[in-house]
């Protein structure tokens, strides 16, 4: 099932059913009242569906049947799945997504000669390859700001002290099931939906700030900044989570195209990392990083190019859906730096 946060023209925040190839949405609290007299306590927000597992959404599936209310989707807004994660932790689980980045970033007019290394050597041996070597070790995460999260269709506000914003092509996982030290063969039954994220950065900042050997902060960190959405896809409908096409447009135009495939940690090992001594609890929200790959790079700062206020930035996974978002000008640029 495809279950999205959204409102109605009537007001109010609650959970539905997408069916999308009708184009309708399925109020999961309005049809229990209805059905059943009563609200159920699993229909409250994404929160609560999440925490009540399967038995959440085989009352959700209960709901689908005839009769049933619904909405139509052009008469809706969505919000983000969980319009206040419990925790956003974003990962760099695609490997050419670093090595683009280190050669880009690092090692700037060397790197065709380090791409020809690796063509002959093969990539432990390249600079880039050295360089990463901390990164083959373990899952490596930040954490970002829960509170600065927007959704389908919302605006993405330019924070006042960038040049260069930047769009970064991502999918997530929310957890489903409180855990601690879970083992990676169990960690599969610890999601509770995939999603589409979008990690918007400003990357002059980000690259100052990492300079200090700490962050990223403001380079991440601001008014919203983490697009999730469109909606939280339950594990039931992707049968291969690893074999999914993902792709960028900027106002229509394709920048990035990537794989699951190309993930070098699954989210099964980074569920397994994190929750070594640690609980994870339903609601927490786990990037996958820039998917970058065989068939492309996944974010501006790979392809030497930025968005511009105005741009529209789509991002779709197959299986999953598309999230768009546009950039919002906030006025001047700021002449204080960060």
């Amino acid at each position: 099932m495809k279950i999205a946060t959204f409102c109605s023209r009537n007001g109010g925040s609650q959970i539905g059913v997408v069916l999308e190839a009708a184009h309708q949405m399925v109020p999961l609290q309005d049809n229990h009242t209805r059905k059943k007299g009563v609200p159920s306590p699993d229909f409250e927000d994404m929160l609560a569906f999440l925490s009540g597992g399967e038995r959440a959404r085989a009352l959700a599936r209960e709901m689908l049947d005839a009769p049933v209310q619904t909405l139509a989707l052009d008469e809706v807004t969505l919000q983000s799945p969980v319009p206040r994660p419990e925790s956003i932790r974003d990962c760099m689980a695609f490997e050419q997504h670093i090595i683009n980045c280190i050669r880009k970033v690092g090692l700037k007019k060397l790197a065709p000669m380090d791409v020809a290394l690796e063509r002959f050597f093969g990539r432990k041996r390249s600079l880039a390859g050295k360089m990463n070597r901390a990164w083959y070790a373990q899952p490596v995460y930040y954490k970002s700001n829960r509170f600065s999260v927007i959704g389908d269709g919302d605006k993405v506000v330019r924070p006042s002290y960038t040049r260069q914003l930047d769009y970064e092509l991502e999918w997530g996982v929310f957890i489903g099931k409180q855990g601690r030290d879970i083992p990676e063969e169990k960690a599969r039954q610890y999601i509770g939906g995939f999603t589409i994220f979008n990690d918007f950065s400003a990357r002059d900042i980000q690259m100052k700030e990492q300079g200090g050997r700490l962050g990223p902060a403001k380079g991440k960190d601001f008014d919203t900044g983490n697009a999730i959405g469109p909606w939280l896809v339950t594990p039931d409908e992707i049968a291969d989570p690893y074999n999914l096409t993902m792709r960028a447009t900027v106002n229509g135009e394709e920048w990035s195209r990537g794989t699951t495939a190309d993930m070098h940690y699954s989210f099964e090992e980074i569920i397994a990392y994190i929750s070594k001594s640690e609980t994870l609890y339903p609601g927490e929200f786990i990037g996958s990083g820039t998917c970058s790959g065989q068939l492309g790079s996944g974010c501006g700062l790979e392809l030497g190019k930025f968005l511009n206020d105005g741009d529209t930035v789509s991002l779709s996974v197959s299986g999953i859906g598309t999230l768009t978002n546009t950039v919002a000008s906030a006025g001047r640029l700021s002449s204080n730096t960060v």
